[in-house]
């Protein structure tokens, strides 16, 4: 059944196959890279990314957060609580994951004696200024390093705001 010529066919086929891999590959090395063989090699070609900044290398104008405060709105801020209710609570004195946060804008950071705040928050600011929540928010981690928060943090200014103006709108 196997005899001489059989195997020779097998090991040609195998060794064709090898052949044709290693030729595919140097045919997609060509075609792909550009520049010669050594470490570095170019790209062969650039896909083109939209960023924030103009193509002119000028930074973009940073927004005042007091303007952009004073047209915010509480019922687009009600929207946004539901990224916050899964750990924190609208009801004064009831804690969840994180403190509660009925009136927080304007108390002071540390608020409640039965809630264990890291250092991190105190450390950073006294008061829940609009403002000192505008940081937070944006970004929790880099505006307070080491805060326990795992929240991301909200990119958008405007939703912040939103977000700060409804919180404040609850208590009187």
């Amino acid at each position: 059944m196997f005899d001489t010529m059989t195997m020779t066919k097998v090991l040609g086929g195998l060794c064709g196959t090898f052949l044709v891999y290693l030729l595919g590959a140097w045919v997609a090395e060509e075609i792909y890279h550009v520049g010669g063989h050594g470490d570095h090699h170019e790209q062969a070609y650039v896909i083109e990314v939209e960023t924030d900044e103009p193509a002119d290398g000028e930074p973009v104008e940073e927004v005042d957060f007091s303007v952009v405060m004073a047209s915010a709105s509480a019922a687009d801020g009600e929207a946004l609580w539901r990224n916050c209710r899964s750990c924190h609570a609208l009801e004064a004195g009831q804690h969840g994951t994180g403190p509660a946060l009925y009136g927080v804008v304007g108390r002071e950071v540390a608020f409640y004696d039965d809630f264990n705040y890291s250092g991190a928050l105190a450390a950073v600011a006294e008061v829940w200024t609009p403002e000192n929540l505008n940081g937070f928010l944006e970004n929790p981690r880099g505006w307070a390093p080491g805060t326990a928060m795992s929240y991301n943090g909200m990119r958008s200014v405007e939703d912040r705001a939103n977000l700060i103006a409804y919180l404040d709108s609850l208590d009187d």
